[in-house]
């Protein structure tokens, strides 16, 4: 017996552990049966659910359901990155409140407690994603530091640089002076900042008074400038190419070169060039050969490079100091405030300085060929296509890669030195001994680099080293490659590229060719919050996914995510909707709740939805037919919205609004043949209804699958996903079912204009009606006078009743005499009075949107509200100016 509500807080953890102990979630359970693949994007061992990551799993889990429902050997590979830079900060900030640095416990004293901490607080995300409802295989759990995992990542770097694609070099970095480490473009974190623009003036050589204006917004970084650039076409500036200029403060004479990089347009249109502390500076640089001189050291503070006044100095300190210099010698031309974009690190949340400094590479262009031609050649697609050309634009430009980070917890670099720098590169220590040992003649020591690997380059490693890479593991064999990547696309190039860079290089197929690591790549959307502005703790606008699970149940929240993901649109997340769904659970349950109150689910028989006789029977078994169908194709191009659409409007708009109001009355008759076959179709459709929902809200259709009836030879989320049957379509069923509908309701919205009560009943009289019509009217003919509030139906032969208003639905005319029954002069009173309103509502909203004043000064979000509120307001208006309309037509 059901409930009268399902009590989601206590039940969805128990379905969810009764799932998880039952073994539904593992894999290899069908040997036989077409793999069907998944990775999870390992979320941070540090991290906690939040909406992306709410939305990112919903769609994953969604589409891994639906191929376990149809057959397929489902696979969901869970895991955890080790996220380095993350980790070690969160351990380091525990070692501070005991005053304790991680200088103090050594190395392997500090990663030992980095551990510890792993294993008792790290991973609560997995448990947050249970609370969702999330089927990962959990007994397949990886960890980019496990040792199968590390080997294979340590594999990777040995063969990469035998092949002459991993490097060592002095290049330009992002560098975080506080953690002291290089940090990727993702780290960074572009914060919009007051400044100001300092323009110096430096003096040309052998032209006593001419000066060469730059603009900064860095003096610091003057100390190591090398050059001045102009372009070649600034009249200006023409006679200066190749002459000198001496660098103030410093005396160092700096060449004048022409290069694109200085713009005529912009300030004095020439630029200052610091090759070692600015990316654009560097490329200019190296398209001119010029030094790089490095004037940091690793906590940005100056150093010996630099004029002895200002070694040591913090870099804040030396800018400001400088800045009083210039301006002494009269070289300080004006200081012009100015907002701009500083690059701040995102969990030191410090300046980042690019730095020149030694690190290993990786040859990204070389790797990234390959990438580029699978996609352009269909091997992985990418759904949206747009995103296709955000991959081949940074793939296209692509930069060596830096994949050493001066941390200690990650993948230690394999590369051991000789005492005269000679780098061996092993995958352990004797192997790199050995080669030292070869190379010199000798046993000489060797010493290991200290640096870790970038968390992007184990993670690149994801599908195929969770399945045993580099072994040949038979699961390698069966779930490589993965038929479906969820991701944001902000990690399209940081994660999805390198991916399939890793995966085009290290496995083969069956024929030996080169294999991507995904058939398709989905790019979900961004959540923001209901206004659509993107959420951020300062604007205090963060959506709490697990609030909401609590609040309203996981399922709400699931359907709410699926049903507002459309290709290419970011989602307005607000509690209103997931409320709304919560509310679509109800009315499921409900209709439940009717079909075991009318005994629907006890037959012995077996039934045959192709035989059954009854029109409306046959129409919703159609109905059911057909948004099976819609669900299953839109699911299968990931068109989560349509599919949710389908499902909801049958659930509600079909069955539960029409198809149970049109049976209500059969289940107060004797027991018949007619009345068994509409239990048997209404059990039938709501197995159907639980089947199409089950990927989108998994706890209700379960519990519900399972109370419904006690025949069941599966729990939900093991059985058979309905297959579409045209042969359950009976056309002339659904043609009069659907006719009788509209007659109904277009019947009930004329009384509603008319403003009849809704407990009066009126006549009818049919005119123009065609033979079909008339015998359909004879066959539903109770229902219609029911649920259209019907008192006599009757063929108009005569004159029409004065005080009719009529309503047309195919060739005939359905007349409603209402004289009597409303007021019509009160009632044009009262339609004209709010219309009256509504159009000084509409010309009051209508005059601030032509407000050019307003419109430059109102928030996007109020410009919204007022363009919605104007919208509706007309469609009001027009609703009433239809029934005005109709009251003038009447007779």
């Amino acid at each position: 017996m059901l409930d009268k509500t399902f009590d989601f807080s206590s039940l969805e953890k128990k379905i969810y552990d009764y799932w998880d102990s039952s073994g539904a979630f593992k894999c290899g359970q069908r040997p036989d049966a077409e793999p069907f693949t998944i990775i999870l994007p390992p979320p941070n061992v540090t991290g906690s659910l939040h909406i992306g990551h709410a939305l990112n799993h919903t769609l994953q889990d969604i589409l891994i359901r639906f191929e376990r429902m149809r057959g397929r050997d489902a696979l969901w590979q869970p895991g955890m990155d080790h996220a380095g830079i993350a980790t070690q900060m969160v351990v380091e900030r525990q070692l501070d409140e005991g005053n304790i640095r991680r200088h103090d416990l050594g190395r392997e004293g500090f990663i030992e407690r980095v551990w510890e901490w792993k294993e008792q607080s790290g991973g609560i995300i997995f448990n947050q994603m249970r609370r969702l409802g999330q089927s990962c295989d959990w007994s397949r759990q990886k960890f980019t530091m496990d040792d199968g995992f590390a080997h294979a990542v340590l594999k990777k770097f040995v063969d990469l640089y035998n092949d002459d694609l991993i490097f060592k070099a002095k290049r330009l970095v992002n560098w975080d002076p506080k953690l002291c480490t290089a940090i990727s473009d993702l780290e960074v974190e572009q914060r919009e900042v007051n400044g100001f623009y300092w323009h110096f003036k430096y003096p040309v050589d052998g032209q006593e008074g001419r000066y060469l204006t730059v603009a900064t917004t860095r003096p610091e970084t003057m100390l190591g400038d090398v050059a001045v650039a102009v372009n070649e076409d600034d009249e200006r500036y023409k006679d200066l190419i190749g002459k000198t200029l001496t660098l103030p403060l410093v005396g160092r004479k700096l060449i004048i070169i022409a290069d694109e990089h200085a713009d005529p347009e912009k300030g004095s249109g020439a630029v200052k060039i610091t090759p070692a502390h600015d990316f654009d500076d560097n490329m200019v640089g190296k398209r001119h050969d010029l030094e790089n001189i490095n004037i940091f050291d690793a906590q940005a503070n100056l150093n010996e490079n630099v004029p002895k006044k200002y070694q040591g100095m913090e870099r804040f300190e030396a800018r400001k100091l400088i800045v009083e210099d210039m301006d002494e010698l009269d070289l300080l031309e004006k200081t012009e405030p100015t907002v701009h974009m500083v690059p701040y690190g995102d969990r030191s949340g410090v300046v980042i300085e690019p730095w020149l400094t030694d690190q290993w590479y990786v040859d990204a262009e070389t790797l990234a060929k390959p990438a580029i031609a699978a996609v352009e050649n269909g091997d992985t697609k990418f759904v949206p296509k747009t995103w296709e050309k955000t991959y081949y634009e940074w793939m296209r430009n692509i930069e060596p890669w830096c994949v050493s980070r001066q941390l200690w917890w990650g993948h230690q670099i394999p590369a051991w030195y000789g005492d005269d720098g000679k780098v061996f590169v092993a995958i352990d220590e004797n192997k790199a001994q050995q080669l030292a040992d070869n190379y010199y003649g000798e046993v000489r020591k060797i010493t290991r680099d200290e640096d870790v690997l970038d968390t992007w380059f184990s993670s690149a490693l994801w599908p195929n080293a969770t399945l045993g890479w580099p072994d040949e593991t038979p699961e390698l064999a069966r779930y490589y490659k993965s038929d479906v990547l969820v991701t944001g696309f902000d990690i399209i190039f940081f994660w999805v590229a390198r991916m399939m860079m890793d995966g085009l290089y290290f496995m083969k197929d069956s024929e030996g060719k080169p294999e991507t690591p995904f058939e398709t790549v989905y790019v979900h959307a961004l959540v923001r919050d209901e206004h659509g502005a993107k959420m951020s703790k300062s604007k205090g606008n963060i959506v709490d996914p697990l609030e909401l699970a609590d609040k309203y149940g996981a399922d709400a929240l699931r359907f709410t995510l699926a049903a507002m993901e459309a290709q290419g649109r970011d989602i307005k997340m607000s509690d209103k909707r997931v409320e709304g769904y919560r509310n679509f659970g109800t009315k499921l349950w409900n209709a439940a709740k009717f079909c075991e109150m009318n005994d629907c689910f006890n037959s012995e028989d077996d039934f045959n939805p192709s035989n059954v006789q009854l029109p409306v029977n046959k129409w919703i078994i159609g109905e059911a037919e057909k948004a099976t169908q819609k669900v299953t194709r839109s699911l299968e191009v990931f068109r989560y919205n349509e599919a949710t659409a389908a499902a909801y409007h049958f659930t509600w708009g079909t069955f539960c609004d029409w198809y149970i109001e049109l049976i209500k009355t059969q289940f107060y008759d004797e027991e018949s043949a007619e009345k068994q076959e509409t239990k048997q179709t209404s059990a039938w459709v709501m197995d159907q209804i639980l089947k199409i929902l089950h990927p989108f809200m998994p706890f209700i259709t379960e519990e519900l699958w399972k109370k419904l009836s006690n025949s069941r030879d599966t729990d939900l989320i093991l059985a058979d996903w309905p297959i579409y049957d045209e042969n359950n379509i009976d056309q002339a069923a659904s043609d009069e079912m659907n006719w009788l509908i509209t007659v109904i309701s277009e019947i009930r919205t004329a009384r509603a204009e008319m403003n009849v009560p809704a407990g009066a009943k009126i006549d009818m009289l049919v005119s123009g009606a065609s033979k079909d019509t008339v015998e359909a009217l004879d066959r539903q003919i109770s229902i219609l006078k029911r649920l259209a509030r019907l008192e006599n139906v009757e063929y108009q032969i005569g004159e029409i009743p004065k005080g009719s208003i009529s309503v047309v639905v195919g060739e005939a005319t359905y007349y409603l005499p209402l004289a009597g029954v409303i007021d019509v002069d009160a009632e044009k009173d009262r339609l004209n009075k709010n219309l009256d309103k509504l159009k000084k509502e509409i010309a009051s909203v209508a005059g601030r949107l032509n407000n050019d004043n307003f419109v430059a000064k109102a928030p996007a979000t109020v410009i919204e509200e007022n363009k919605k509120g104007l919208d509706e307001a007309a469609q009001k208006a027009e609703k009433i100016n239809l029934a005005l309309e109709r009251l003038e037509s009447m007779n």
